[in-house]
């Protein structure tokens, strides 16, 4: 009997709180967008300098593909839940608080962004030999050749990436509401977990599920459309 009080307790829907069930997802929605926005233009930039440096034979070239290349290796390896305890100072520095949403976003894309990075790098790396070599033979600038050829080429690979960093960004902003970022994990945890109210923990899971579904469908939109191999 008791069995199925705890699995009848995972459909105690009253135990809800619907607007805070709301405000908490609207938290998470909004930390992933700003998260994905600030993760793409920093790890796309960090993607682009690995890529370009690698190749080069020239000194300042290949120190800072070490610089960047150590930099992506180190923060991309140290597990998320350690990285927000460890930029906590950085953090209060930065947003002038520890708690709150807005005090996740510097973990978010020191961890991200790095990740990202390598999917940029590899995205690049795809890229035709000889597509490259034939704009280059027609004498088109390093701009030229990031900006008409390399990135066009490499974009449908940049967005199943962004896709994927996005997804995880979503299960990073689970975590870091455990220890105080706010939205739907931070619900999860303290109204559902500690006040063992399991549906409430269930509703916010579920919320958290469809909101990968839907950054997982929406990046493959964007890739089927722009995607013309």
């Amino acid at each position: 009997m008791d069995k199925l009080n705890g699995f009848q307790s995972y459909f105690q829907f009253k135990q809800v709180n619907w607007p805070s069930m709301w405000q908490a997802t609207f938290e998470t929605v909004w930390l992933t967008i700003v998260s994905v926005l600030l993760v793409a233009i920093l790890g796309l930039a960090l993607g682009l300098i690995l890529y370009q440096t690698n190749a080069s034979s020239g000194r300042v070239s290949r120190i800072l593909n070490g610089i960047v290349a150590l930099f992506v290796n180190i923060f991309r390896s140290i597990p998320f839940i350690i990285l927000i305890v460890l930029l906590i100072p950085l953090t209060k520095g930065l947003m002038g608080t520890m708690i709150g949403p807005k005090a996740a976003i510097p973990a978010l894309i020191m961890s991200a962004a790095p990740f990202y990075a390598r999917l940029v790098e590899s995205a690049f790396r795809e890229v035709d030999d000889g597509v490259l070599e034939a704009t280059r033979s027609m004498g088109a600038s390093k701009a030229q050749i990031v900006w008409q050829v390399l990135l066009p080429e490499s974009m449908p690979a940049l967005v199943s990436g962004l896709t994927v960093t996005a997804i995880s960004l979503v299960g990073y902003t689970a975590m870091a509401g455990v220890i105080g970022a706010g939205g739907l994990g931070n619900l999860a945890y303290q109204d559902g977990f500690q006040a063992n109210q399991n549906a409430i923990t269930l509703v916010a899971t579920v919320i958290i599920l469809i909101i990968v579904f839907v950054c997982q469908k929406i990046g493959d939109l964007v890739v089927q459309h722009i995607d013309h191999r």
